[in-house]
């Protein structure tokens, strides 16, 4: 387990990745703005934590170099975290999108993607065998 967090350079990049990843957790930032900072290395945590290949990534997205996206997916504040599953928004904890550095629902959103992504990597692991 572990890696980098994916930053997204276009529109076509970030549907590569949620078309090769069956998990995906994005944040939506700005460079100027405060909260973004500040939560951004415990992102790179997170993703370190539970990031697996093919499964589960973690990307970002700043909102000012591709606004198309931001708009597309209704980015209304940053930073702005939002849930993916096979190319779709998914429901994670009962909620489509945490908006704020919420440390604490977003470490409980991506645990939760993690054991997802375990389990379904541990299935594919098995079937190989």
């Amino acid at each position: 387990m572990g890696g980098s967090v994916v930053q997204i350079s276009s529109p076509g990049e970030f549907t590569k990745l949620l078309s090769s990843t069956q998990y995906v957790v994005v944040d939506f930032y700005a460079d100027w703005c405060p909260p973004c900072k500040a939560i951004a290395p415990k992102f790179v945590e997170l993703s370190d934590q539970h990031s697996i290949p093919d499964y589960l990534a973690f990307a970002k997205v700043n909102v000012d170099k591709i606004p198309a996206l931001a708009t597309q997916h209704g980015i209304n504040s940053m930073p702005s975290f939002i849930f993916f599953k096979d190319g779709n928004r998914v429901k994670v904890n009962g909620s489509l999108k945490i908006e704020g550095a919420d440390y604490v629902k977003l470490k409980a959103a991506a645990a939760k993607m993690g054991g997802l992504a375990e389990a379904k990597a541990a299935a594919a692991e098995d079937l190989k065998k």
